[in-house]
């Protein structure tokens, strides 16, 4: 029997110049540790993300470029230490929660290539992996036929959690972890899962939606769009 939500819950998330994780930089992004729902360190960066963020952008975080120029660090050091933080809970056997898991942890690995830094794996160095809790893939598995959007803050609504201010990145980072242990709340045949177990299943999870939101986009007459099956990074599977 697995009690992945009763132990350290480790939430991530980063805001972004963007939406596409491969082009997209990091802005701001944030470490939360939780234990039986009680916030037990809590980490934050604001990052000159080296390029201009756009207006929508900062529209939706509230970081402009003036202010990430003026008060943030530097990119390439950023992305390393945020990096070097999840490694250090995933080493102690923490479970890292992140909403939409694909998006940050894939643009961690782009900012991470870009500054010529070591990736997530190769700083794990063959030790063993961490799993990753994805709230948003579980609660399309769960919940499947639920209509309505499936935003963070739509999903705290259904799950009855606080969100303090979204969009910022250490709010977004404890409601994540929040919703997760919510669900595990109302599903047992998740809350029963080990973490490794959890991990694997939302790979198969995350591809069956993706197949069904190609299909979906086809019969739209989207037949070019693309979805990645992969959940949440190649290569960071839990041994």
């Amino acid at each position: 029997m697995g009690d992945w939500h009763g132990g350290a819950l480790i939430g991530f998330d980063l805001e972004t110049t963007g939406t596409e994780p491969e082009e997209s930089r990091i802005v701001t992004a944030a470490v939360v540790e939780v234990r039986g729902g009680e916030v037990r360190e809590r980490r934050g960066w604001l990052a000159d993300p080296g390029i201009r963020i756009p207006e929508q952008a900062s529209a939706i975080h509230g970081i402009s470029t003036e202010r990430a120029v003026a008060e943030g660090r530097p990119a390439r050091e950023v992305a390393d230490e945020v990096a070097a933080e999840l490694v250090r809970h995933w080493r102690r056997g923490a479970v890292v929660v992140a909403y939409n898991a694909a998006f940050d942890l894939s643009l961690l690995t782009a900012e991470l290539e870009r500054h010529a830094l070591p990736s997530l794996a190769d700083r794990l160095d063959g030790a063993r992996t961490g799993p990753v809790v994805d709230p948003l893939t579980i609660d399309r598995a769960v919940d499947r036929y639920r209509r309505g959007k499936r935003t963070l803050e739509a999903v705290c609504g259904v799950y009855g959690v606080t969100l303090d201010a979204a969009h910022d990145a250490g709010a977004d980072a404890l409601a994540a972890v929040g919703v997760a242990r919510a669900i595990a709340a109302r599903h047992p045949e998740v809350a029963g899962l080990t973490a490794a177990d959890l991990h694997r299943r939302q790979g198969a999870w995350h591809a069956r939606w993706a197949r069904d939101f190609q299909a979906y986009l086809r019969g739209q007459g989207t037949p070019d769009a693309v979805i990645d099956p992969a959940w949440p990074l190649r290569g960071l599977v839990p041994a």
